[in-house]
């Protein structure tokens, strides 16, 4: 059996062991499960309305959390099948973001259309897979513009862990104010950062999740958690399965959406498999082996994981981690989905520690006080923040000297938290950058697809004009 598996996966070849690869894909899922606990706190706050009856809250948050299970096991097993990398595979942070609080919130679409749109991108990737048109849109958007995205969407990140905590709110008069840092679910979220942040600091493995894990028994400590007598249960798929709307979402009014889910698709899972890969020592003059097969996994794990009921999946940087434990070939992805897969089975888990937690909230607007309920999370936001801030390690590499550069990274960065939308902040950066090298006589340095995006971005703004994005 062991030799079987050696062969079929050319463990030998690649200088590992079966040991080895199982060590990998273990470290691997212990560095990414968090996922399992943030994705779905991330997506009930469009999925699960509050007016539902609890018995169908629980099971659309456990819905969440096997959708989520399910995507990154199917993707990361075809990434390990297929491409025979030690690249796994999850719902994305950042796209996740998107599409709770741009697509749904703020555009007001249904969750069932927003997970439409989520497939027909994963399809438009599978077809740009196969053709060399990929490349040309990869190569079309400068690399500054790239690394801003994600700085933006890592600031993004961390102020919705920073209202997830309650330490940003509403404000009658600024828009936002500093939260009651004496509530018990910010003193949680603070001393779980800090937690998590000294847990990196000394670099251990799995960090963010020890980190929940830690945030979660001092919740329980504070009377913020309840433990449940059932831990365990049988997946549950029903609330999600099959819900998506493509008809409705193939629609010109969504055009500028679907760009989006698509291009940071490309743009995240390119930059995860050059990184982790020249860690690993597979690029070959630069250029990765298998390279179609790899992003074909990715495009298809979009699909199925929008038909279960999630948002777009992506490869996960943390895959390094297992990289540097000595996982050379897929075998290690066969460890890491199966522990994705045994996860579903803890969906009660996720949903005690990672559920919301609602909280009556005050706002004065014109001398007149107004209640609201603010639901928290104050177990994973924590993690969000952590997330956002390892996000921000790309600002270093954008060329702020040159001033070309530095204002679309600028108003990329800025205007993303500050509109509440990725999709603003990279339509801003999309804009600016070919005007400001235009006006600089630097127009030839733009690459000629970037200004048809610029246009197809602009007609689909216009299409939408006065919807909100």
């Amino acid at each position: 059996m062991g030799n079987a598996i050696d062969r079929f996966f050319s463990v030998s070849m690649a200088g590992s062991s079966v040991g080895r690869e199982v060590l990998a894909g273990t470290t691997t899922f212990m560095t990414m499960a968090y996922i399992v606990f943030v994705n779905p706190a991330i997506l009930s706050a469009a999925f699960v309305g509050q007016d539902l009856p609890e018995d169908e809250k629980t099971a659309m948050f456990r819905a969440l959390v096997c959708a989520t299970c399910v995507a990154a096991a199917f993707a990361t097993f075809l990434m390990g099948l297929v491409a025979n990398y030690p690249i796994a595979l999850a719902p994305g942070m950042g796209l996740n973001a998107f599409l709770t609080y741009t697509i749904c919130l703020q555009m007001n679409v249904p969750w069932p259309v927003a997970l439409g749109m989520v497939f027909v991108s994963g399809v438009i990737f599978l077809v740009l897979s196969l053709v060399r048109v990929r490349e040309m849109i990869i190569n079309a958007v400068p690399e500054g513009l790239k690394l801003s995205a994600a700085v933006g969407i890592g600031v993004f990140i961390a102020f919705i862990g920073l209202q997830h905590a309650g330490l940003i709110v509403a404000h009658g008069q600024t828009f936002v104010g500093i939260g009651d840092l004496t509530s018990r679910p910010a003193l949680v979220s603070i001393a779980g950062f800090a937690i998590t942040v000294v847990l990196y600091a000394w670099r251990v493995r799995g960090a963010i999740l020890l980190g929940i894990a830690a945030t979660g028994l001092i919740a329980f400590a504070s009377g913020l958690v309840n433990l449940q007598q059932q831990w365990v249960s049988w997946p549950v798929f029903t609330p999600l399965l099959g819900q998506l709307d493509v008809a409705a979402a193939i629609s010109l009014k969504y055009l500028s959406a679907i760009l989006v889910l698509l291009f940071f698709d490309m743009f995240d899972t390119v930059g995860t498999l050059i990184g982790v890969s020249e860690q690993a020592g597979f690029l070959k003059d630069g250029r990765l082996p298998r390279a179609n097969r790899a992003l074909f996994c990715d495009a298809a794990g979009t699909t199925v994981g929008a038909v279960f009921g999630t948002s777009t999946v992506t490869s996960y940087i943390e895959s390094a981690a297992g990289v540097a434990d000595g996982g050379r070939t897929g075998l290690a992805n066969m460890i890491t989905g199966a522990f994705f897969i045994l996860a579903m089975f803890f969906a009660p888990v996720a949903e005690m520690f990672g559920g919301g937690l609602a909280t009556p909230m005050t706002m004065v607007v014109e001398g007149q006080p107004i209640t609201y309920t603010n639901i928290l999370y104050p177990v994973t936001a924590p993690a969000l923040v952590v997330v956002g801030c390892l996000m921000m390690a790309s600002v270093r590499k954008i060329d702020w000297a040159d001033w070309t550069e530095a204002v679309p990274a600028f108003l990329t960065v800025v205007l993303m938290p500050l509109t509440f939308s990725i999709s603003t902040g990279l339509f801003a950066g999309l804009v600016a950058y070919p005007l400001l090298k235009l006006v600089t006589g630097r127009g030839r340095q733009v690459h000629p697809l970037l200004y048809v995006l610029v246009i197809v971005f602009l007609a689909a703004m216009v299409l939408y004009l006065g919807r909100g994005w």
